[in-house]
């Protein structure tokens, strides 16, 4: 795979880590450590390819539904990786960006964002985004209240009024949207930013997603004419 993909901005709904665990007769927990582990993976994969912008589904508004052990252990997760890998963030010039109800997160978890992000707003060439207690329906919500907040009339609303209200407003729309583990639906993942997105669908669950199979995403992206309704 050449060293420029042409995808600038890729997301990915990470699915299938417990799927994953379940398989192996583990805990739940193991496969989202697993998980963690090839989203490392997969960061340096997209540097590679020159990716520049990269989303991914890390905890949505309705994975509160889960066992408070579960939950517990993934924001742990979360908490102890923003803290273990804010110093290659920094060695490889990575802005991180976290998008979501970040309000209803843990007081530790909230400062440990607050840290990466602001150690790393002055770089430009790579980003990873997360997307953490989010979900599309809420970013829409929200953006609605911001909007009526404001004070705007209803014949000055149009859609630059909502897309400048989004979480991440300057956040680009993803051209290519990889979803692992054989689902074949956004789920609420940047729902108005996927409009002209191209999906791809991949059976594998994602703690074993690898370097071949992002590459074959990114031959099938390529391999596609995109009209945006034309």
């Amino acid at each position: 795979m050449p060293a420029t993909s042409g995808v600038n901005h890729l997301a990915i709904i990470m699915d299938g880590n417990r799927r994953w665990a379940k398989e192996r007769g583990l805990a739940a927990s193991e496969g989202h450590k697993a998980g963690y582990e090839t989203l490392k993976r997969a960061g340096e994969w997209c540097l590679a390819r020159g990716i520049a912008l990269l989303t991914v589904f890390a905890f949505s508004t309705e994975n509160w539904r889960r066992t408070k052990e579960e939950v517990g252990y993934l924001m742990g997760l979360l908490e102890q990786a923003l803290s273990d890998e804010l110093e290659f963030f920094i060695q490889k010039g990575i802005r991180l960006k976290v998008l979501g109800r970040l309000d209803e997160l843990r007081p530790t978890l909230q400062d440990a964002i607050r840290r990466a992000v602001d150690a790393t707003k002055d770089f430009e060439g790579h980003t990873l985004a997360i997307c953490l207690n989010y979900g599309g329906r809420p970013e829409l919500v929200d953006a609605v209240k911001k909007i009526v907040a404001s004070g705007k009339a209803a014949d000055q609303i149009d859609e630059a009024t909502i897309q400048s209200a989004l979480y991440l407003p300057e956040m680009p729309d993803p051209d290519l949207i990889i979803r692992t583990s054989g689902e074949e639906r956004l789920s609420g993942f940047l729902l108005w930013q996927a409009a002209y997105s191209e999906l791809h669908w991949t059976a594998c669950h994602w703690p074993d997603f690898s370097e071949a199979d992002l590459d074959e995403a990114l031959a099938a992206y390529a391999a596609r004419q995109r009209r945006y309704g034309a």
